[in-house]
Order: C-alpha cells, then sequence, then structure tokens
C-alpha cells in the first residue's frame, strides 16, 4: 500500500485541562451559567434520538415544559440551537411577505426580532423606546391602534440593558383585542419570575436552556398556542428553513417521527434541569430569585455604586450598574477573572456592567464571591467603593429572607 500524501500536517495543540483553568470560572453574567451537577451528568450521555428511551425524555419535557411555561398547550417543541434560534422558528413559522408584525423594541435583543422578520419578507413596523427604557402598554396601544398586524414582539427581559417589560400581560391583552398574535421572549425570564403563559393569553414563548433554566448551552424551547398553531398550518409561503420548520419539527416532538438527528445530550440536561426546577417548585424558586436579586442589589447600592435601571422596571434576573466615571470597565472585569475567578458582562454600547441572577447564579455563595470580586476589582480601578458596607448590605438583606433563598 502506497503511503496516504498529507498535505495539511496537524496542528500541535494540548488538551483543554492544560489550557482552561485549574478552577472554572464562577459564571455570573447574562448567561451561559452554572449547572447542577445532575444536569452535568445527563448532559454527558447519549442514547439513541430514535428509540424509546428518547420517546420517554421527550414527553417528560414536555409535561415539565408546561409547568414552566405554566401552559396545556400541545404544541411544545425543543430547538437544536440557542434561543435566538426559537426566535427564528418562531418568526419564520408566523411570518411571510404579506404579513406584518409590530416589533416593540428597547434593547438589543428585541431589535432581533426585526432583522428575522424582515429575512422571510414580512411588513416590520418597529415601535422604539430609548435603550434602558421599557416597553408600555400605552405604547403598543398606541400603535395598534393606527394600524392592524399579524403578530406583536415583545421581551419579557431586555438582557442588553437590564429592564423588565412589568406591563407584559396587559401588552398581550391589547395584542389579543387587535387580532394579532403575540411573540414572547422569556429567555432569561423563565422560572427566574412569574409567566403566565395561558392566563395571560401569549400565543408563542420560548426561551434558552442556558439561562433560567440552568442547562448546557444549544437547546432551546418554544410553545406554540393552539391559535398560533393553525396559523403555522394555514401558511401559504415556503418554509423559509428545514431544521426550524415548526411543522417537521413537530414530526419528531409530536410523533416520534424523524426530523433529524435530534441533541440528545443537551435534552436530557434540559430533562434534568426542567424535574429540578419542578422538585423545587415555581413559588419558592421565583421567593429565591427574587431576593437573591434583590440581595444584590442592597449590597451593589451598599458599596456605593449606582443601578441603570429605576426599581419599577428593574430586571431582577440581569441586574444592570453603572460604571463609575473614569473607571475601565473591561479591564475591572479582566481582572475579576484573572484574581477571582469571577466572570461578569459588560453591555452593547452602554457604560454598564451586568450580574446574572438566573438558576444556580441566585445562590447566596456565589452573591459574596462576585460583589466582594466587584469591589476590589472597581477600587484597583479608582472608583470609591465601600467594600464593608456593601458587603453588610447583602448580608442584612439575606439574614432577613434566610427561608427564601435556601
Amino acid at each position: 500500500m502506497s503511503p496516504v500524501d498529507i498535505n495539511v500536517p496537524h496542528p500541535h495543540l494540548p488538551p483543554l485541562t492544560e489550557v482552561l483553568p485549574a478552577e472554572p470560572l464562577l459564571l455570573m453574567g447574562a448567561g451561559p451559567v452554572p449547572v447542577p451537577a445532575e444536569v452535568a451528568r445527563a448532559g454527558g450521555l447519549v442514547i439513541n434520538h430514535l428509540g424509546d428511551s428518547m420517546n420517554m425524555v421527550v414527553r417528560h419535557i414536555k409535561a415539565l415544559a408546561r409547568y414552566a411555561f405554566q401552559t396545556t398547550d400541545e404544541h411544545i417543541i425543543g430547538v437544536s440551537g440557542p434561543a435566538s434560534a426559537a426566535m427564528e422558528m418562531a418568526v419564520g413559522n408566523l411570518l411571510w411577505p404579506g404579513r406584518r408584525v409590530l416589533v416593540l423594541r428597547n434593547g438589543w435583543f428585541s431589535g432581533r426580532f426585526a432583522e428575522m422578520a424582515e429575512g422571510v419578507g414580512a411588513e416590520v413596523v418597529v415601535a422604539q423606546v430609548p435603550e434602558g427604557q421599557p416597553i408600555t402598554a400605552e405604547l403598543a396601544e398606541r400603535e395598534l391602534a393606527q394600524s392592524s398586524f399579524d403578530v406583536v414582539t415583545v421581551v419579557q427581559g431586555e438582557t442588553s440593558c437590564g429592564v423588565w417589560t412589568a406591563e407584559l400581560p396587559e401588552i398581550v391583552a391589547q395584542a389579543r383585542a387587535h387580532g394579532a398574535l403575540s411573540v414572547v421572549d422569556t429567555v432569561c425570564t423563565l422560572t427566574t419570575m412569574p409567566l403566565k403563559k395561558d392566563q395571560w393569553g401569549i400565543d408563542v414563548a420560548f426561551t434558552g436552556a442556558q439561562k433560567g433554566l440552568s442547562s448546557l448551552p444549544g437547546v432551546s424551547l418554544i410553545a406554540f398556542s393552539d391559535r398560533a398553531w393553525e396559523a403555522v398550518e394555514k401558511r401559504p409561503a415556503p418554509r423559509p428553513h428545514w431544521c426550524l420548520d415548526a411543522l417537521r419539527a413537530h414530526n419528531f416532538w409530536g410523533h416520534h417521527h424523524y426530523h433529524y438527528t435530534a441533541p440528545v445530550s443537551g435534552l436530557l440536561a434540559l430533562h434534568e434541569a426542567l424535574r429540578l426546577i419542578c422538585d423545587e417548585g415555581l413559588e419558592h424558586r421565583f421567593r429565591r430569585h427574587l431576593h437573591s436579586s434583590l440581595a444584590l442589589q442592597a449590597g451593589i447600592e451598599g458599596l456605593g455604586l449606582e443601578l441603570a435601571t429605576p426599581l419599577p422596571w428593574r430586571l431582577n434576573s440581569v441586574v444592570a450598574i453603572k460604571v463609575p466615571e473614569g473607571v475601565d470597565d473591561a479591564q475591572a472585569r479582566r481582572y475579576m477573572s484573572n484574581m477571582f475567578k469571577v466572570e461578569i458582562a459588560g453591555a452593547f454600547g452602554l457604560r454598564i456592567v451586568r450580574i446574572g441572577q438566573m438558576g444556580e447564579q441566585a445562590r447566596a455563595p456565589n452573591l459574596f464571591r462576585v460583589l466582594h470580586a466587584l469591589g476590589v476589582a472597581l477600587a484597583r480601578e479608582g472608583a470609591k467603593v465601600d467594600l464593608s458596607g456593601g458587603m453588610a448590605g447583602l448580608e442584612s438583606h439575606l439574614a432577613q429572607h434566610a427561608e427564601d433563598v435556601r
């Protein structure tokens, strides 16, 4: 046998165990987040994606997801991709040339709806408020009264600037009253704060695995109401995507028929993440997230820092903090990573840093660690910081709500 001619030599690279830090970073940014041990173990398994075991896992995920979304929807689909893929499934199956969508935009992620809708040929109207401001029911009603729309999109929690859409139930009701389907991004809010899909009348809601659910990145969930599914089935135009075709996906998620090779490991991890959420219970989980975040916010203010968002529309699951004048936040965040092995997030052009309070991030030991690291790093950059005041503020709130944050 003649030797094989290899034209491109192989690179000489070390294994990941030699280049990643011995102590993994504590991920306290806007996602992904740390995962429980049970989720990590499940994510290391591979099973037949078309076998009986997988069929059982799919049935379980749909049942568990109904609890998380608070819905009885039949059409719940797991998507092989991040939450943006689930967003694209919603947009690509509900919009086409001749359809009109009202995009309620107040940040980076709510604006992504408009880009996707334009890509499938829909007519897009963007109702925009300054980044960092909330979307209100008054804004939505004003736009809906001026023209007719087939779909209205909105984000429950705009992670790019730390803003909560407090009037989401009213906005969804207005969309329905005007004959439009509502599509809601719950990526950072599902199971971190109340969402009642059926009670509020939401037509489509989606989320990613790697934030509030505390599972592995790369898998997402979407739930369609019967009303929305009728629009999916009646779509007259060709579907722009194959993997994200909701009807094809339903063959697997509804009938256990082949669509493509499912992300088995990610789905097993998601199963365990959702099961742990059910074990904890949404009522306690909401209280844990709320008081963990409020404790962190008390600590941040105790440091002498300013929260970027006023309380009425402050997003508790991703807390936005104004960067003090003269501080290089990138350098401060780098110091936090190198010295304390704690990572937080910057922002998309805004002078803020963001700390996540989603899933496993919302635990007391993590709060103390991230607050201390933040205070030291900012002080090193010249900011006036009261480190002891910050830690005292954090501890005080946690002590008052000890049962809620366990």
